[in-house]
C-alpha cells in the first residue's frame, strides 16, 4: 500500500541549507501531486509546496519563494524539498503528502484535508 518516508531533517544555523526526502512507494504515482507541509510549535499545518509528478507544476507558499525548491529525484518516486537560506521561523516538522488523483496543473492553495496520504514527518530547526 502506499508508504511515504521523509528524511534530511537536522539542526542548522539561519542562512544554511537542508535537504528534505520523500520516498513513496506502492503507486506509480503518474499525476499526483506530492505536497509538502510543516507544522511550527503553537501553529496550525502550513502547506508550504507541491509538486505533480507529470511535470505540469509547481507551488510555493508566499514565505518560501525563492528559498525551498521542489523536485524529483529522475523517474524514481523520491521526491525532495531543497530549502536554502533558512530562518529560524522554518522551524517545524515537516510532512509530505500524496493526493493520487490524477492532476493536471496544481492547486493555487494546500489542504491538508485534500492529501490522504501522509509520513511521520521530519524536524527541521533553525538556529538564529
Amino acid at each position: 500500500q502506499v508508504q511515504l518516508v521523509e528524511s534530511g531533517g537536522g539542526s542548522v544555523q539561519a542562512g544554511g541549507s537542508l535537504r528534505l526526502s520523500c520516498a513513496a512507494s506502492g503507486h506509480t504515482y503518474s499525476r499526483s501531486l506530492i505536497a509538502w507541509f510543516r507544522q511550527a510549535p503553537g501553529r496550525q499545518r502550513e502547506g508550504v509546496a507541491v509538486f505533480n509528478t507529470g511535470g505540469d507544476c509547481t507551488y510555493y507558499t508566499d514565505s518560501v519563494k525563492g528559498r525551498f525548491t521542489v523536485s524529483r529525484y529522475n523517474a524514481e518516486n523520491t521526491f525532495y524539498l531543497e530549502m536554502n537560506s533558512l530562518k529560524p521561523e522554518d522551524t517545524a516538522i515537516y510532512y509530505c503528502a500524496a493526493d493520487l488523483r490524477r492532476w493536471v496543473g496544481c492547486p493555487s492553495r494546500l489542504e491538508a484535508r485534500d492529501f490522504p496520504y501522509w509520513g511521520q514527518g521530519t524536524q527541521v530547526t533553525v538556529s538564529s
